[in-house]
């Protein structure tokens, strides 16, 4: 050999002794590894970080060799080590990705022998190089003892569809799919799948049933959906493979004779007849179940799946319930990102534990799911808020004198300055950030959400001048809002951008391009503050999403402090007391339904007090950065402007000391590089501050040090009537002149780099090469680029 064992890398222990190990026993067909064999491996996409304001992701999770029983069904996790390492080094590392692969057998291996963990028996061993199991040994240990139906065979058997528009499945989703199956096919009839939002339920589902369908354990599948949007983005989206055996059921249409030709039905819980289906709950089981038997028997399906099925099918009492008794024959799937566990109402009493979870945790730290960040924005009202003696509102009627909370503004008083500061505090942030960021604003009810549509509109008004539907609401009483929700949630269209809504939008719709959530409502339930929170989890890299920020203005975000936020799936301990019975204060909670416009508050008369600003001036005190990691612990809070400066005044003790590196730098931008290894991008924070027109030079001084900021105009202007420059003349004065303009429109780091002197504005001097020569060549332009940034900084601030 060329090397000692110990001289060689891991990659080098792989390629002469693991590899040809594991390759005496195993077709090359069933090994995937790090390195190119069948094709790379990465079952995470890598966590995604925010740091300041940089985004960036840490290295994917990728396993040196996975092998499979059939493309559906990994059996082993094998992690190599080189050989200055212990054969068994590598196993705990193998353990930690046996567990998230849902596999039974963990090996490593430094080369000289294997280390395994029988995840079956709980035992661990070593055993020699020539010794390493082959497929059927490892089969035979797995299912030894048990008793594989020939059903379950068939599934295990069965791959995963694949095709040109449909991805191949993540580890979670095929762990989902497999156990699900293994269930179904073992004879369980009441199953739950709990996935976070974002994390693919629907593509999950499809598997699913492709699996199912194909080896024909099923024949006749139901999907259960409470929204029309739901619905359709399923069938045209994850179900487009099954499109020419899909039905979407309308009674009003549909004939008994005729309709039982298909295979997978799509229909709303609360189908009614019409042209149109309502989504609202329709008014007795017994009406639900007569809309039911007049197109199928209660046999008629043998699976049903149940999307979001926290919602009302989790009661007892409901007529979604009702919908799945009837079809109690049937094998049952509740899927939910946020299962429902109260006093009252219960997923797992219906469905049992869940067969397979994968957390929002999960999801981020996995980095298949986007992290966030958290603004609270403090007013002087927050605390509430106290009309003085006999004060009246607008329309002259006397105000109760009481404390206004949180939870009484916009639903029993109005202060129409606060909804402005709300209105105004978003258009800043996204005038900072991205104006064409996709948002939504959760208001407390539907006249909240329509008066938010307004301010945020007129303060918007250049953008609404270029498409009306810049700002729209989207509620369930707003016909015109409904019709634009399939374009706000595509990714392929950039309007309707802001979208106002109340309850419409707080679950199911896949906002895939959500960079914004504002909390302007009062949520106390955990199940719907997380259903909002997955409103922003999806990832779009290529399109630039990465994090989303939640703007909470009533102090929602609160909730991440509750231990039900990534607590564990439990059933309530008092469920099932007073005879189950759903109180009617419980029946609405969640239900997903946008409160209904009863009256309107700005006519004079009615009961709700509208205060204008004369009334109530509201202020914005402060705002607050919270970064939370994904179990709902704060990681940090921290003012940007404050973290900034803490993380300058680290590298940079005193303002002479910064003045001096800045000084002796070669290039200024290397200053710049470092603050961003710190997290803090210069040009991004200037742009929120508003002073994209000063020098970075003059802003870290500003912000460490407490300096007043000159602009680069500014300083450019000063250099302009120095005698610096009348030394000068010919080509290298207009030279000099044209790099001062670039300064005052880009900055430093655009005229220290020689490239500038291709750019257009210089074409009109020649080449680079001969501007140089104009200055007496290539070092005597540089001396010249040095004294320019010399005199410029001689105005220091």
């Amino acid at each position: 050999m060329v090397l000692s064992k110990k001289q060689m890398t891991e990659e080098d222990i792989k390629l002469q002794f693991i590899t040809p190990a594991i390759l005496a026993k195993w077709n090359i067909q069933n090994i995937t590894m790090e390195t190119p064999v069948k094709q790379n491996v990465k079952f995470t996409d890598g966590k995604i970080n925010i740091k300041g304001n940089i985004v960036s992701r840490e290295k994917a999770k990728k396993a040196d060799y996975i092998l499979y029983i059939n493309s559906g069904n990994p059996i082993a996790i094998v992690e190599a080590k080189d050989n200055n390492h212990s054969i068994s080094h590598g196993l705990q590392q193998a353990k930690t990705y046996a567990e998230m692969l849902d596999v039974p057998f963990a090996f490593s291996s430094n080369g000289d022998g294997f280390a395994e963990h029988d995840y079956i028996t709980g035992l661990e061993k070593q055993f020699s190089m020539d010794e390493f199991p082959s497929p059927q040994e490892l089969i035979e240990r797995f299912t030894a003892g048990k008793s594989i139906t020939p059903a379950e065979q068939k599934v295990i058997d069965e791959p995963f569809y694949t095709g040109q528009n449909t991805y191949p499945p993540r580890y979670y989703q095929r762990n989902a799919v497999n156990r699900t199956l293994s269930a179904i096919a073992k004879g369980q009839n009441r199953v739950l799948l709990c996935m976070a939002t974002g994390t693919g339920k629907t593509y999950t589902a499809f598997q699913i049933v492709w699996r199912l369908l194909q080896t024909g354990l099923k024949k006749k599948v139901l999907y259960l959906a409470d929204r029309n949007i739901l619905v359709d983005q399923s069938i045209q989206q994850d179900f487009a493979p099954l499109q020419k055996v899909i039905h979407k059921v309308n009674f009003s249409k549909d004939d008994r004779t005729t309709v039982g030709s298909y295979q997978v039905y799509f229909s709303l819980y609360q189908q009614l007849a019409g042209e149109t289906e309502s989504e609202d709950e329709i008014e007795s089981s017994e009406d639900c179940i007569k809309k039911f038997e007049s197109l199928f028997s209660k046999d008629f399906f043998d699976l049903i799946i149940v999307d979001e099925c926290h919602r009302g099918s989790a009661k007892a009492d409901s007529n979604w319930r009702a919908i799945l008794e009837y079809f109690s024959s049937a094998t049952q799937i509740g899927m939910t990102a946020t299962p429902k566990e109260t006093k009252y109402v219960s997923n797992i009493d219906y469905f049992g534990e869940p067969v397979y979870s994968y957390s929002l945790k999960q999801g981020v730290d996995d980095g298949f799911l986007a992290p966030f960040r958290v603004i609270n924005a403090r007013t002087n009202i927050c605390e509430g808020w106290r009309p003085t003696k006999g004060q009246k509102d607008k329309f002259g009627n006397e105000i109760e004198d009481r404390i206004y909370t949180n939870n009484d503004f916009d639903r029993n008083i109005i202060l129409e300055d606060r909804r402005h500061q709300v209105a105004e505090e978003i258009t800043k942030y996204l005038k900072q950030t991205d104006r064409m960021a996709k948002t939504i604003v959760f208001c407390a009810t539907e006249e909240h959400a329509e008066a938010m549509r307004v301010e945020l509109n007129n303060l918007n008004a250049d953008m609404v001048a270029k498409n009306p539907d810049y700002v729209v609401r989207i509620t369930g009483s707003d016909a015109y809002g409904k019709s634009k929700l399939d374009y706000f949630i595509s990714v392929g269209s950039e309007y309707p951008v802001i979208a106002t809504t109340s309850k419409l939008l707080s679950t199911g719709a896949d906002c895939k391009m959500v960079k914004l959530i504002v909390l302007d409502e009062m949520i106390s339930s955990m199940t719907e503050f997380k259903q909002i929170i997955g409103r922003g989890t999806r990832i779009r890299e290529k399109e630039g999403k990465m994090y989303f920020t939640v703007m909470d203005f009533r102090n929602v975000t609160r909730l991440f402090a509750d231990p039900e936020w990534d607590g564990p799936i439990e059933q309530h301990p008092d469920f099932g007391g007073d005879d189950g019975v759903t109180p009617v204060d419980q029946k609405g909670e969640d239900n997903g339904e946008d409160e209904k416009i009863i009256d309107d508050p700005h006519v004079p008369g009615n009961l709700k007090p509208v205060v204008d600003r004369n009334g109530c001036k509201v202020e914005i005190l402060g705002k607050t950065v919270s970064i939370y990691d994904a179990s709902g612990k704060l990681l940090r809070q921290e003012n940007i402007i404050d973290y900034t400066k803490s993380n300058i005044m680290d590298e940079y003790s005193t303002l002479d000391n910064f003045i001096n590196k800045w000084s002796e730098a070669e290039k200024k931008v290397a200053i710049s590089d470092l603050l961003k290894e710190h997290g803090i991008d210069l040009e991004m924070l200037k742009s929120d501050q508003n002073m994209s027109d000063v020098d970075d030079f003059d802003f870290i001084c500003h912000v460490a040090f407490d300096k007043k900021p000159l602009t680069r105009r500014e300083r450019a202007e000063n250099v302009q009537k120095k005698d610096f420059l009348s030394k000068y003349s010919g080509v290298a004065r207009q030279v000099l002149d044209a790099l001062i303009e670039k300064y005052k429109d880009e900055g430093i780091y655009e005229i220290e780099e020689k490239s500038v002197l291709s750019s257009n504005a210089f074409k009109k001097f020649g080449s680079p090469a001969n501007i140089a020569k104009a200055f007496g060549g290539k070092d005597m332009y540089f001396n010249a680029i040095k004294e320019l940034e010399e005199e410029l900084y001689n105005f220091a601030a």
